[in-house]
């Protein structure tokens, strides 16, 4: 599975923003999807996921009410609309799909199987 992440640019406080992630190479009916993002100098973090279904959706406290997260099955895709950018949403912002997640697991990276090469996001205040 190749990803592909991108809609990523240089934005203001209280901009919105929406990413894209494109999949090739396998159908991801099955998979569960998910944003991560990533700081310099600080750990990869969970931003949002979306199980197979799509109508299952899992959040971090700090973007809950200002990101929605959503795919297209058919069209092997996720996005991830950004409202109400902040400072603290800076990070390179990275897709992944991992089969078999169980819904406790869905905040940890290990639990992903692909990952795409990220686009970066910068908000300045």
């Amino acid at each position: 599975v190749q990803l592909q992440a991108s809609g990523g640019g240089l934005m203001q406080a209280g901009d919105s923003l929406r990413l894209s992630c494109v999949a090739s190479g396998r159908a991801l009916s099955g998979y569960t999807m998910g944003w991560f993002r990533q700081a310099p100098g600080m750990e990869r973090e969970f931003v949002a996921a979306i199980f197979r279904s799509g109508e299952t959706k899992k959040y971090a406290d700090s973007v809950k009410g200002r990101f929605t997260v959503s795919r297209d099955i058919a069209k092997n895709t996720m996005t991830l609309q950004m409202n109400s950018l902040n400072a603290e949403d800076t990070a390179r912002y990275y897709c992944a799909v991992g089969q078999r997640i169980i819904l406790s697991a869905v905040r940890s990276p290990d639990a992903y199987d692909f990952w795409g090469q990220g686009t970066q996001v910068t908000v300045s205040s």
